[in-house]
């Protein structure tokens, strides 16, 4: 089966209007910082499950950074390349979704998906390792079907997913949205966790993935049809007063993180105002930052910001990060510029250890992690060492574990860095659609 290419991906994704050129778009607008007064939200769901996730999100990322692009609801859990999960309710039918601020779509497996392999050979659905069998269309008394057209995800890794398009009533944490449009999975070649049936993207409308016509092998920039992604959506149709949504990721215990398939209770997802656990008064306001198309036009397609400064024991004015960082949930790590990562991983007692074929820092199970802290918008917040050593499984099945700040490239235009959960452990993020700002609130000790 011939799918998407990932070249017209990267071009889709960094550029729809235009050719992207990369270019880091610095908002004017001043940062506010301390004590800011948020309401707490009035829907909000549990976030529950570590489980390990596709390395997708990571590859795509830095070939888009190399291509030249208040309800409140529990979440799941998340160490290396795992993901937090929520409940989500479409068409009166209930899954388990990836929690995931780095991408806009909302799709599911549908019944009868055809599973591929990343070589591009149909093998048994189970080899997906989608959570259930999928959405069924003809038990939805409220599914309407959007003719013509495709969705259509592919990444670096060779996974894909396509499908067609439709709306239905969506329900995340008491927060229900009608009519909304998602993407329902029919061909897919994908890692999956066993336990999540699809995600649910809460970024920008630019990141969307639907395009006209039921071909994906021709689909291209001009056909790609922008949608407004759920939250977007509950705030068009005044399904929530205010227009931000929150996210509060707890850490889970190591024991958990290395061996558990399942742990609840591990944060929020919260929808109209701030995810409801303890923080201090410490606290920044900033601009999203954009992107700078050719035709000169600034383009928002993450919740991306401006990191002043990282500080660690023998950190040094190169610390500084000119390049903007996103806030994901669906990426666990840090990915910071090289320089910084090399230096930080250096001082973990003992040092980590990084292994070129792997790309990856490795560090003792049992090391010291250096103190850390990340400057936006003024203020520092301080990462715990506890999310500094995150355990894996080799591919033996034995423990190992990384360290939670990573090489994430060069420090130059063009290139972009993520601040993953090991960095949201440690905030509340607060993210307001109509305004484009995000409010970070540092977390009481838990």
């Amino acid at each position: 089966m011939a799918h998407w290419k990932l070249a017209t991906f990267l071009a889709i994704a960094v550029a729809y209007a235009s050719a992207l050129e990369v270019r880091h778009v610095r908002s004017s607008r001043a940062a506010v910082s301390s004590g800011i007064e948020l309401p707490v939200a009035p829907f909000s769901v549990p976030l529950t499950d570590k489980v390990p996730r596709s390395s997708a999100k990571k590859r795509m990322l830095r070939e888009l950074r190399a291509g030249a692009r208040s309800n409140v609801a529990v979440v799941a859990g998340a160490a290396d390349d795992e993901e937090y999960l929520t409940d989500i309710t479409i068409g009166g039918q209930d899954f388990k979704v990836v929690v995931d601020t780095g991408s806009s779509d909302t799709f599911l497996a549908g019944i009868g998906f055809q599973c591929f392999s990343l070589a591009d050979v149909p093998v048994p659905e189970a080899d997906c390792f989608f959570g259930t069998a999928g959405f069924d269309i003809s038990k939805s008394e409220t599914f309407v079907p959007f003719p013509d057209t495709n969705f259509n995800i592919s990444f670096a890794d060779a996974e894909f997913l396509t499908g067609s398009v439709g709306f239905d009533t969506i329900t995340v944490g008491g927060l229900t949205v009608t009519q909304q449009e998602f993407g329902v999975v029919t061909a897919a070649a994908w890692n999956g966790d066993t336990i999540s049936t699809g995600l649910m993207g809460l970024a920008f409308p630019t990141l969307t993935s639907v395009f006209n016509g039921t071909d994906p092998d021709a689909d291209e920039t001009a056909a790609h049809l922008l949608y407004n992604p759920f939250f977007f959506s509950a705030v068009q149709q005044k399904a929530v007063d205010a227009p931000f949504f929150s996210v509060a990721l707890n850490r889970g215990t190591f024991a958990k993180e290395a061996n558990s398939t399942l742990d609840p209770n591990l944060g929020f997802l919260a929808f109209g105002g701030i995810a409801p656990v303890a923080v201090t008064k410490t606290s920044t306001t900033v601009p999203v930052q954009g992107f700078a198309t050719s035709s000169g036009a600034s383009e928002i397609f993450f919740y991306a910001v401006d990191v002043e400064q990282v500080t660690f024991p023998g950190s040094t004015a190169k610390t500084t990060i000119n390049a903007p960082s996103i806030l994901d949930t669906g990426t666990t790590l840090n990915l910071v510029p090289t320089n910084i990562a090399k230096e930080f991983n250096a001082r973990f007692k003992p040092p980590a250890t990084f292994v070129e074929d792997e790309d990856t820092y490795f560090v003792d199970c049992n090391a010291i992690a250096p103190t850390f802290s990340i400057k936006i918008g003024g203020q520092e917040f301080a990462v715990d060492g506890r999310d500094q050593i995150v355990p894996s499984l080799d591919e033996n099945n034995n423990l190992v574990c990384i360290s939670g700040t990573q090489d994430g490239g060069p420090d130059e235009e063009g290139n972009f860095f993520v601040l993953g959960d090991v960095f949201l452990h440690n905030v509340v993020a607060t993210f307001d659609i109509s305004k484009n700002d995000i409010t970070l609130t540092e977390r009481a000790s838990y």
